[in-house]
Formats: C-alpha cells, structure tokens, sequence
C-alpha cells in the first residue's frame, strides 16, 4: 500500500487498486483515479485507484482534444489493469472518425496513454446503437461472421475456425472484456 500523509488529510493507493506488478520510488510522479473521498475526524482520507476504469477514460480525455471538445465520446470502457482495455468511442461529427482520432497518426495519441498505464494493450473499438454491430466491434482484434441476438442482452457469434481462439482470447479475456462493455452474454461458435 501506497500512503501520502500531508498532516491534514491522508491518500490511499490500496495494493488491490494498483496495477500489478507495479513498484513505486520517492519523488516518482503517477496519474490516479480518486475513488472516494471521507470526511475522518484527522482530515479526509482519499482512496486512490490505477486500476480503475475511470482512470482510462480519464486519461482520454484528457490527452485526446476531440474527447475533451465533446466531438468523440466515450461510450464505454471495460478493463483488467496490467493486461487489457477496451474502450468505446462515437463521434458526433460524421466527418471524424472516433478510432483514429484516439490512435492517432503512427499511434502518435494513444502511446502516451499506453507508456502510462506500463504497456497495457488498449483495444479502441467504434460504439453503435445496433448491438450485433457493438458486439462484433468490442471482439476485435477477431473478425466475426454474424451476430445473432438471442435474448434482450444475450447474443450468439459466429467465427471462423481459425478466429475462435482469437475471439475468446488467452483465458477468456477477450470475450469477457467485449461481454462487460456491451453488456450482453456472449455465446461464441465456430463455423464448420
């Protein structure tokens, strides 16, 4: 646990809210999210997160100008802190196109963000009101056959047997991140 006390008030950056791995030196000068503020009889205690979504999506915002302008929202963002982030992006000016202007040109935007969160991988997928549309972006980097809306939030995928794996992802992770930033249930198959 990380704990800056200044005498009238005390931060907390519990080690369940770092980034694993993660190891911090005197003077070293890191972005965090604050969770939650309380009000102690000593001063308030701020408990402080790197592994927060909000981090994430704070950090677009403020490194990206269209997301800090209002053109390029962020619909969503779904994240296993140290490993990978999916993010959702939409722009309200047809004319920009929401993915590239978070990656930027040679990645030139997103690697600031990236080098800050110690090399995570961060998927920027398009957001659509379309669900079938929704669920085959946020399973990028796999290329999806068809999308078939089982229930209000469940659907089944279809993919080609050599994008299975890459659908589900090393444990699941590709798939359980999509499935949390869509919210729906995710049933993959492969095509025969």
């Amino acid at each position: 646990n990380v704990v800056l006390d200044t005498g009238t008030s005390r931060a907390v950056l519990l080690r369940s809210e770092q980034i694993p791995g993660e190891t911090f030196h005197v003077d070293d000068k890191i972005k965090v999210f604050v969770m939650e503020v309380n009000k102690e009889s000593r001063g308030p205690i701020v408990t402080l997160s790197r592994a927060h979504a909000g981090l994430v999506r704070r950090r677009f915002e403020l490194e990206i100008p269209e997301i800090a302008e209002g053109i390029v929202l962020v619909k969503g963002v779904s994240r296993e802190a140290g490993s990978r982030t999916k993010l959702s992006v939409m722009s309200r000016d047809p004319d920009v196109d929401p993915v590239g202007a978070c990656i930027g040109s040679h990645g030139s935007r997103i690697s600031a963000i990236v080098e800050e969160l110690r090399g995570e991988k961060v998927d920027i997928v398009k957001y659509s009101d379309q669900m079938e549309e929704y669920v085959a972006a946020a399973l990028a980097p796999a290329a999806v056959r068809s999308v078939t809306m089982t229930g209000e939030r469940s659907c089944r995928v279809r993919v080609d047997p050599d994008q299975l794996s890459l659908a589900i992802g090393k444990e699941g992770q590709n798939a359980r991140l999509a499935a949390r930033l869509t919210g729906c249930k995710i049933d993959i198959k492969a095509d025969d």
